[in-house]
C-alpha cells in the first residue's frame, strides 16, 4: 500500500511539473492546428462578429481548381529539390575540408553560422545588391567568363534561381554547424583501420563517413524539407513585398499569405495551410519509412 501511495504521489508531482509546459503547448500548439483545421471548412464567415454561418468543402474544391495553387506548388516544389540536395552536398564538403584542419574549425565555424541567425531582410538587402543586374558583383564575375548581364530581380524566368542561390548561401551554417559535430562524433580508430587495409580517401569516406553520418543527414534533409515547403521570408525580402515579377515567385506559404492577408479569404488559407501540412506530413512520413529501411537493409 505504501508504494502504492509513494507511486501515485510521485505521479501526481511529475504531472503537475509538466502542467505549465503542457497548458503552453495546448494553448500555443495544438490550439491553433485544431482551429486552422476548422476554419478550413469555413465557406461563410463574418470577421466582425466571429460567427461562422456556413462550412463545408468548397475551400479544397477551389484551391485544386486554382491555377495559382498549382504555380506555387511548383515553385515551392523546385525551390526544395534544388536547395535542400545542393546546400547538403555544399556543407558535407565544407565540413569535411573544415574537419581536416582543427585549429581553423572554430573560427569558421562562426563564420558560416552568421548568416542562419542574421536577419533574413538584412541578408536580402546585400543579395539584392549582389543580384543588381547594372552594378551587381554576380555579373560582374560572370563578366569574366563572357557572360552578358542577368536581370536576376525583374525577369520572371530567373526569380526563383535567385531566391534559390540564397537560400543554399543562407543554410549553409547549420547543416555545416551539424555534420561537425557529427564528423567529431566519428571514432579515428575506423579511419586508422582503414589506412592499414590500404583504403584510399574516397573509400574512406564512402563507406566510413558517409554511414555514420547517415542520423545527421537524415536529421538535416527532415529540417531543410520542412523548412523549404515553409519558405517565405526570402521571396518577400528580397523582391520588396512581391512574389518576384507577375508573381513568378510565389511559393505555398505567400500563396497562403495572400490568401490571408490581401484578400482576406480566411478559410482558403486555412485551407492551404491544411494542404501544406499533408504534404509535408507524407515526405517526412516517406523519408522516415525510407531511412529505417536503409538502416535495416545496411545492418
Amino acid at each position: 500500500m505504501m508504494n502504492k501511495k509513494a507511486d501515485l504521489q510521485s505521479t501526481i508531482q511529475a504531472f503537475l511539473y509538466l502542467l505549465p509546459m503542457m497548458a503552453i503547448v495546448f494553448i500555443f500548439i495544438i490550439f491553433p492546428i485544431i482551429k486552422s483545421i476548422d476554419m478550413s471548412f469555413y465557406t461563410e464567415y463574418n470577421i466582425f462578429t466571429g460567427i461562422v454561418e456556413q462550412r463545408g468543402w468548397e475551400n479544397y474544391q477551389q484551391i485544386f481548381k486554382d491555377p495559382q495553387f498549382y504555380k506555387a506548388l511548383k515553385n515551392t516544389g523546385l525551390y526544395v529539390l534544388c536547395v535542400v540536395p545542393s546546400s547538403l552536398a555544399i556543407s558535407l564538403l565544407i565540413a569535411v575540408l573544415l574537419n581536416q584542419i582543427p585549429w581553423v574549425k572554430g573560427l569558421f565555424r562562426t563564420i558560416y553560422f552568421l548568416p542562419f541567425v542574421t536577419s533574413t531582410v538584412a541578408i536580402s538587402i546585400v543579395w539584392s545588391w549582389l543580384f543588381h543586374s547594372q552594378y551587381g558583383l554576380i555579373n560582374y564575375f560572370l563578366s569574366w567568363f563572357g557572360i552578358d548581364a542577368i536581370n536576376w530581380l525583374n525577369s520572371s524566368q530567373m526569380a526563383m534561381p535567385a531566391v534559390i542561390i540564397m537560400a543554399i548561401w543562407k543554410g549553409l551554417g547549420f547543416n555545416i554547424l551539424l555534420l561537425l559535430v557529427g564528423l567529431g562524433n566519428i571514432d579515428e580508430s575506423y579511419y586508422r583501420a582503414a589506412k592499414v587495409d590500404g583504403a584510399n580517401a574516397w573509400q574512406r569516406f564512402f563507406r566510413i563517413t558517409l554511414p555514420l553520418l547517415r542520423p545527421t543527414i537524415f536529421l538535416l534533409t527532415v529540417v531543410s524539407v520542412i523548412n523549404g515547403f515553409k519558405v517565405f521570408d526570402e521571396v518577400f525580402a528580397l523582391f520588396n513585398g512581391r512574389p518576384g515579377p507577375a508573381g513568378s515567385a510565389t511559393t505555398l506559404v505567400y500563396y497562403l499569405y495572400r490568401k490571408f492577408y490581401e484578400q482576406y479569404d480566411y478559410g482558403m488559407a486555412a485551407a492551404t495551410g491544411m494542404v501544406l501540412f499533408g504534404i509535408v506530413l507524407i515526405i517526412t512520413l516517406i523519408q522516415y519509412f525510407g531511412n529505417r529501411y536503409f538502416e535495416k537493409r545496411g545492418g
